[in-house]
């Protein structure tokens, strides 16, 4: 039998409309949930139904509701119907030759929030975000043994403490792939690993940045990439046409793996710049020596600890940019990410401000982008369309 809990009266409109995290904050007693995977009844103060859904702890939330239908049972059925209906969705990333790479599944934004599943040219992987979760893992590799043509599954559990990476194989089932497994992304080859720590070598949730710096920004330009982590900017960029590229990253197999990168698409490596280091002390380098790029990509981590540096990108975003700033031509541009769920569109548009106005500088917004069609959001759950790019042309110095 379900266990029921109660939504408080002031948050009730907010979960009737659909709001699917179960928060502590909108429980009348949370101290009621023990075991994670446990199945829920939601109702209001006044045993009004509101959805059924399971406990499972997640960031700041306590477990997700899955169905609004009183007589729906949560079981394979139900599972099976997300999924058919989730890529069906997606009917035309799979009958798209040139990108083979694009999520299947995105948690809540497909109605099974703790859990992604990606395509990676018919392998699939599936991110589990709760032990919660995790227990419905049957259904789930069902499902998408049934219902699509998957080669082989794998699985990422990233609910660890603070949502770390659990170590483990990570092959579910089917035919293991090839290390590395070669994917297209616009055309664009990408080495991935399937089976080689927490993540594969990209984040698909940037494919149209990577598109838009190939097709409309990189040629006869100088570019450099930070946080390059497999360099994977860099290749769009120099299949783009740029006259040259620089990627820093301070992990030490980012010089292995973006090499790898550039010889999968038949580039040179050897023309392309390829630095172990960290970000903010090749700022200082890089500064101290007057270089001067046409392009710079600032995409950082959420947070970032290195031996000399810590990052939070909600207190530190608007000094990295500045610094970023000092590098960048006068008429270059700019490209501003953050994947931080906790940083609203309007304060990192504030931290913009903030850097050019203390750069002493002025600015245009040319372009924006949010999370790709495959991210499937809910416009109920606005957390959930966690990404925010800023396109930014570095214009003429403020008048004294």
């Amino acid at each position: 039998m379900d266990k029921t809990v109660k939504i408080k009266q002031s948050f009730e409109k907010k979960y009737r409309q659909g709001y699917p995290l179960l928060t502590e904050e909108a429980l009348v007693s949370s101290g009621k949930l023990h075991e994670e995977g446990e199945l829920l009844q939601v109702v209001t103060e006044d045993g009004d139904f509101i959805g059924y859904g399971y406990h499972g702890r997640q960031n700041k939330g306590v477990g997700w509701i899955l169905t609004h239908r009183e007589h729906e049972a949560i079981d394979q059925r139900l599972f099976d119907r997300k999924l058919i209906e989730a890529v069906g969705r997606r009917s035309a990333f799979f009958l798209d030759e040139t990108t083979t790479a694009f999520r299947v599944f995105n948690g809540e934004g497909d109605g099974i929030g703790g859990v992604t599943i990606d395509n990676y040219a018919g392998y699939y992987v599936i991110q589990w975000y709760s032990r919660g979760v995790y227990q419905f893992k049957d259904y789930i590799v069902h499902a998408l043994q049934t219902y699509t043509d998957c080669i082989g599954i794998y699985e990422k559990k990233r609910f660890a403490k603070k949502g770390e990476y659990v170590e483990d194989n990570d092959f579910v089932s089917g035919e293991e792939a090839p290390s590395p497994l070669i994917v297209k992304e616009n055309g664009v080859n990408l080495a991935v690993y399937l089976n080689d720590g927490a993540m594969t070598g990209i984040f698909l949730d940037q494919r149209e940045v990577r598109k838009m710096l190939m097709d409309h920004l990189a040629a006869d330009r100088s570019v450099l990439n930070t946080f390059s982590y497999t360099g994977a900017f860099s290749v769009f960029a120099a299949m783009g046409g740029a006259s040259g590229t620089t990627s820093v990253d301070v992990a030490n197999r980012s010089l292995e793996k973006t090499s790898e990168q550039f010889r999968v698409n038949h580039l040179p490596v050897e023309s392309q710049k390829i630095i172990v280091d960290d970000v903010f002390v090749y700022y200082k380098r890089a500064t101290k020596r007057e270089e001067e790029y046409d392009v710079v990509v600032v995409d950082p981590p959420s947070f970032a600890r290195t031996k000399k540096t810590t990052f939070s990108a909600a207190k530190d975003y608007a000094k990295l940019l500045k610094e970023t700033i000092a590098l960048t031509r006068t008429g270059g541009t700019i490209v501003a990410s953050t994947n931080h769920a906790g940083l609203s569109r309007k304060k990192f548009r504030s931290f913009i401000d903030q850097a050019f106005d203390e750069a002493g500088h002025t600015y245009r917004i040319v372009e924006q982008f949010r999370l790709p069609e495959d991210f499937v959001t809910l416009e109920e759950f606005p957390e959930g369309n966690y990404l925010k790019v800023y396109v930014i042309e570095k214009l003429k110095a403020k008048e004294a």
